[in-house]
């Protein structure tokens, strides 16, 4: 898979929500996070290929207002986590608006 991935991703210094914006149901936690795709730590498995919008809350940080941003998203891939009760979901971004890239920097000050 390492092989496979174009940007790497980064562990996250904040515990990030991540909810379906329509369905308002919270979906788990970021647990990466790349300009074009993100993973989710859920207790719920998805489907690959499912579209779905996300809203995630990147909550405040020292000097950095809270953000939320609404990314449209397809299920990559989902996988068991080593904590049976737990699903990893991997999230490819169909397009990221221009003003919601700065995110990156939220967590990744040295980008």
């Amino acid at each position: 898979m390492k092989e496979r991935r174009k940007q790497e991703r980064k562990n996250l210094i904040a515990y990030t929500q991540v909810f379906d914006l329509y369905g308002g149901n919270l979906l788990g936690y970021l647990g990466d996070l790349t300009a074009s795709g993100a993973m989710i730590i859920s207790e719920k498995p998805m489907k690959p290929d499912t579209e779905i919008t996300l809203a995630v809350e990147i909550p405040e940080l020292p000097d950095i207002k809270a953000i939320r941003m609404s990314l449209v998203a397809r299920v990559a891939w989902c996988q068991q986590d080593l904590s049976p009760q737990y699903f990893n979901i991997g999230f490819e971004f169909k397009e990221v608006p221009s003003d919601q890239k700065k995110a990156d920097r939220v967590y990744y000050p040295k980008l």
